[in-house]
């Protein structure tokens, strides 16, 4: 099937430009429909944008791409949809951000294995009527995330949607043997942490449903950083870890090549959840405290007037794509030396057992009653 692995044709571009050189060399076809441009004219405006490397053997214009691994690394390979309406709206989620976000989603799957983001199959099931001004924006939030994480577009697919829009990510990376990360490695009595803040995209969902949506469905306008929903007070922080997440590559970097940590996660379906993951890989199960959960201010701010702190956002909210780990107890003071050396903050949450349990408790040490145990697409 034809996609971005084409075969060399007059709209190959055998020399392609850097991608810090994106925004001065987009040309809008303002509102032309897709159709007048044609899948291989579509396919040679993506790749007339895409940066080379020497990593990159044969990129864009060929049936398959070629890498070059570097010495005695091995490959990392994951992949994500992002279905509209399932994990995105376009009602509120500008063509930019969700170019960003389709990507970053998957490089922080390599980052939760230490790994280092190499390069980037994008697949894109297209809805008529979408115009080329929001594939355009769509490219340039893409390219600029992978250009911030020296990620590489190398090929991928495009074909017609008769539904939503549908955009598929596999993501490339390396890390040498002894020093990948898996989930499986957690012992009983190692400490569970988090980097950052947990359940600000949750809130920042929840504020965005009550309020109502911030544009109107099939407006494709193009701002690096729209105004939030109606109702949502103070910055755009809430929303903006919903629609633009940050991968903690740095962080799962540092850590894993410092050897402190014995299994790692992304937080994508909330931490319940996703440490739990960990507990089912290796045997063993945890504890999580819920007055050590690390909230912002402006999830406390936008909190404050309820008669209770809505912990289970923060437990069970996702899509935080923080990294959740695990770790000897006798590491601790070298893991915050360490990650200090990112700028992201990292919070002991919780205690690896020996049971097979994974639970909450509450500030007295009572079992929390979460309500859900994280996101799941079938339940």
């Amino acid at each position: 099937m034809a996609g971005l692995f084409i075969k060399r044709t007059e709209h190959s571009s055998a020399l392609l430009p850097s991608v810090n050189r994106i925004d001065s060399t987009v040309t809008k076809l303002s509102s032309s429909p897709l159709s007048k441009l044609g899948e291989f004219g579509l396919i040679s405006r993506i790749a007339g944008r895409v940066s080379g490397h020497e990593s990159v053997v044969t990129g864009i214009g060929d049936d398959a791409a070629v890498t070059a691994l570097s010495t005695g690394m091995q490959l990392l390979t994951s992949t994500d949809m992002l279905l509209e309406d399932v994990h995105f709206r376009r009602a509120w989620h500008d063509p930019y951000r969700l170019g960003r976000k389709s990507l970053a989603v998957s490089i922080s799957d390599i980052a939760a294995m230490g790994g280092i983001p190499r390069w980037a199959l994008l697949s894109l099931a297209i809805p008529a009527g979408l115009s080329l001004d929001f594939i355009d924006d769509f490219m340039r939030g893409f390219l600029g995330m992978a250009a911030e994480n020296q990620v590489f577009l190398i090929g991928g697919d495009t074909c017609s949607s008769r539904s939503g829009l549908t955009l598929s990510v596999t993501i490339m990376g390396e890390q040498y043997p002894d020093l990948i990360v898996r989930r499986s490695g957690a012992l009983p009595d190692d400490d569970i942490w988090v980097t950052g803040t947990l359940g600000d995209a949750a809130l920042g969902l929840k504020v965005a449903e009550e309020a109502g949506s911030c544009r109107p469905a099939g407006d494709t306008s193009s701002l690096c950083c729209p105004p939030g929903p109606p109702g949502l007070e103070g910055p755009d922080t809430l929303l903006s870890r919903l629609l633009d997440p940050t991968p903690r590559v740095a962080v799962g970097r540092l850590l894993a090549e410092a050897g402190l940590v014995s299994a790692m996660v992304d937080i994508s379906d909330g931490v319940l959840a996703d440490f739990g993951h960990i507990a089912e890989q290796s045997g063993v199960g945890g504890c999580i405290r819920i007055d050590d959960l690390p909230l912002s201010v402006d999830f406390r701010s936008q909190t404050a007037a309820l008669a209770a702190i809505p912990y289970q956002l923060a437990l069970s909210g996702g899509e935080d794509y923080e990294l959740c780990f695990t770790a000897c107890r006798s590491n601790r003071e070298k893991i915050i030396d360490c990650v200090k050396k990112s700028g992201i903050a990292v919070t002991r949450i919780g205690i690896v057992s020996s049971s097979l349990e994974v639970t909450a408790v509450s500030f007295d040490g009572r079992p929390y009653n979460n309500g859900t145990d994280g996101f799941n697409h079938f339940t």
